[in-house]
């Protein structure tokens, strides 16, 4: 298939992780209820935008993988919410393992049986607060590419014949855009240019006005920005290996894009991760030191890089009966889907690679914390609907009308259209002013209240002549009239009293919750000699 045809993702599954959400505690302090996968941003769950992300992708074996403690909330929501229910079929899957716990890395979470078991072929691996325009097919297009994989080579472990392919990791901007905020969390990132005949074409036009090729990079490093700082403290200073320098002549170090935890993986990452024990996060220990073995002598080695392709090419000699394949005929030899590069360089580890957004859009974006929860859902409110542009030209993420219950807002009000959403069986009363706000189902404006930069989920209640600026409102909370709130968090069912003047408070009914920090890793330093 040439490079410039769409490519179809089948063969491709998707993993989802609905994680808990401490960083979202105001809203997930239960998450037996409601965790953090069905928080609403821009009033649909979280966990939709990652399902429709696969979907549009052309990806329809979609599995989440959530604790057990949350299984029956995200069932029940898959089953009735609205908006999961309006995705087109096939319906997705939910593993809960038995093991899994809330503090658990991510690639710890890999190795647990129900989820090595889910794994089957090449997959995404991604997590339930994903938000990404990006078209999904050209992602995977652009992999394929690089890894001449193209076509039906792609299914199980019997495409690892195709070669020792590699893995593909999104970092976006977290500074200069719309949605940015104050004091997010960057990761350091290090990528070297691909060779001319390495960077592929892709169909789908992305940022300009033509087709460009594909913004891939090699990813050298990888790693959060508080780690860097923490080695820079110990060390006097930022230290390179001359490996690095010897094997890449160009090297650009990026500090202000992060980590998307949006992942392109071959079918033999499932063994590495079962196989590697001291893995224990995905993002820092997997990636940071896939990348590092690409330049870093003997650093694929220590990761069993080596064991893996060795048994995997025992597995592919032989048939399903166990007869030895054809051997007269060395059909990955001649094949067109292995390219000289792969075949001339057999003998390196496969190497990750790394798309890097360039600009502010198209949207992408990690919603794991309150701040970016409001910004992200206020940015989103700004898409013009369906109902105005037409369902091709409307984002993916647009919804079909800005104010779905009209009937259910005053004459006598203002109500900002262009960058507002009122979702079903909103009221609002006469006199109220609401800017750059988005209002959840079954939610009540009394009159005279003013909302600027606000988040209400769903079956808030405002009262008369309150205040609202840049405040989230968990469902059914209820604000007591006249008062003033700046830059507030309202716990689920909380009461505001009358009258209440606050600003950068978090009102909860139990005060002092404080993420424990588990996500702090081992150095692995056996591995990194």
């Amino acid at each position: 298939m040439p490079p410039s045809a769409p490519v179809p993702a089948t063969g491709f599954q998707a993993l989802i992780l609905c994680g808990p959400g401490v960083s979202l505690n105001t809203f997930t302090s239960n998450p037996e209820e409601y965790p953090k996968s069905l928080v609403p941003v821009a009033n649909r769950p979280m966990v939709f935008y990652p399902i429709d992300f696969c979907k549009r992708s052309g990806i329809t074996d979609i599995t989440l993988i959530t604790p057990p403690s949350s299984l029956a909330p995200l069932q029940a929501a898959l089953k009735q919410n609205p908006h999961l229910t309006s995705l087109p079929p096939p319906s997705v899957s939910v593993v809960a393992p038995k093991d899994l716990e809330m503090t658990m890395g991510t690639a710890e979470l890999l190795r647990l049986p129900e989820v090595q078991d889910c794994i089957r072929t090449d997959f995404l691996l991604l997590p339930c607060d994903i938000i990404c325009e990006v078209p999904g097919e050209s992602i995977l297009e652009a992999w394929m590419v690089t890894q001449s994989a193209l076509g039906g080579n792609n299914s199980g472990p019997g495409g690892e014949q195709g070669g020792r392919r590699g893995g593909l990791a999104v970092y976006y901007q977290t500074q200069g855009r719309e949605e940015s905020v104050k004091g997010e969390a960057t990761d350091f990132v290090a990528i070297a240019p691909l060779e001319q005949d390495e960077a592929p074409a892709v169909s789908h036009l992305v940022d300009g006005p033509e087709a460009l090729r594909f913004g891939l990079s090699k990813l050298v490093m990888s790693m959060p920005m508080d780690t860097v700082k923490e080695k820079m403290a110990k060390d006097k200073g930022f230290l390179i290996r001359h490996s690095l320098v010897d094997k890449h002549a160009q090297v650009k170090m990026l500090t202000s894009y992060r980590d998307a935890h949006l992942y392109v993986f071959p079918y033999w990452v499932k063994d590495l991760a079962r196989h590697q024990e001291k893995l224990e996060s995905v993002s820092e220990d997997l990636i940071g030191y896939w990348a590092k073995a690409g330049w870093q002598k003997g650093l694929g080695d220590k990761l069993g890089m080596n064991k893996i392709f060795q048994d995997q090419s025992e597995h592919d000699n032989r048939s399903h009966d166990g007869e030895l394949l054809d051997e007269e005929v060395d059909l990955q030899h001649i094949s067109s889907t292995k390219t000289g590069t792969q075949t001339s360089k057999s003998s390196e580890h496969p190497q990750i690679l790394a798309y890097v957004q360039r600009g502010s859009t198209p949207v992408i974006r990690r919603v794991d914390s309150s701040a970016i929860l409001l910004s992200t859902s206020l940015r989103l409110a700004k898409l013009e609907s369906i109902e105005e542009v037409g369902r091709q030209a409307a984002s993916p993420f647009s919804h079909n009308q800005k104010i779905a219950y009209p009937e259910g807002v005053a004459q006598r009000c203002t109500v900002t259209k262009s960058d507002c959403l009122l979702a079903e069986n909103v009221t609002v009363e006469p006199t109220c002013v609401i800017k750059e706000s988005v209002i959840g189902p079954n939610c009540h404006i009394s009159s005279g209240a003013r909302l600027t930069r606000c988040v209400l989920m769903e079956g808030a209640v405002v009262e008369s002549r309150a205040q609202l600026t840049g405040c989230l409102i968990g469902r059914r909370a209820r604000i007591g009239r006249e008062s003033v709130l700046k830059d507030c968090e309202v716990q689920d069912a909380n009461v505001v009293p009358e009258e209440t003047d606050a600003k950068n408070e978090k009102f909860m009914v139990f005060e002092g919750l404080e993420d424990e920090g588990d996500d702090d890793m081992d150095d692995m330093d056996e591995l990194d000699d």
